[in-house]
């Protein structure tokens, strides 16, 4: 029987090979890291400079807030997956809704196969790119979705945080204690 971590290779070539994947973006395609059993996935919204370059998710400044976050609930990053629906840096910054829609092909299959129990949601991009749906954060944050047999959490990205420190940096922590 093939495992689970040799399925999301296979996943991980296909997503290399994509030329719609490519299409109006750059940089090295980033599939997500982490455990292939685990109960908790992270879901971002598409690879940024530094994650284009080394090929890994959430590597940047959002990336290193993330994963402080993830310590501080106390998880352990091995335990947890983290990736995005759009697979390769858009050149234009945010991802499209086309960009979108085509990388939930890919991320869908990755989290049938990883099948965690809580799916973080981190932002609008996050949440449209697996419940195909706009959902507003600001209103929503915190707040679990149930789902087709699956545990949505919803929450701020990180980058959110980042920008502006003041609003977002202390819900983003709240949301993650819970």
């Amino acid at each position: 029987m093939i495992d689970k971590k040799s399925v999301l290779k296979i996943i991980a070539k296909e997503i290399e090979k994509c030329e719609v994947c490519k299409e109006g973006k750059s940089g090295k395609a980033v599939v997500g890291e982490g455990n292939p059993d685990a109960d908790i996935a992270f879901i971002g919204e598409a690879p940024g400079r530094e994650e284009a370059k080394t090929g890994r998710p959430f590597v940047g400044r959002s990336g290193k807030l993330l994963r402080s976050l993830i310590q501080d609930s106390g998880l352990k990053e091995e335990d947890v997956y983290i990736t995005s629906p759009v697979k390769y840096l858009p050149d234009r910054g945010t991802p499209s809704s086309s960009d979108i829609a085509h990388g939930r092909i890919h991320l869908m299959k990755q989290l049938l196969v990883i099948n965690p129990k809580i799916i973080v949601l981190l932002g609008s991009v996050a949440a449209q790119g697996v419940l195909q749906e706009k959902i507003p954060i600001t209103k929503e944050h915190g707040k679990i979705i149930k789902k087709d047999n699956k545990k949505y959490f919803l929450t701020f990205h990180p980058a959110a945080g980042l920008r502006f420190p003041n609003i977002y940096l202390p819900l983003l922590r709240e949301d993650f204690k819970n």
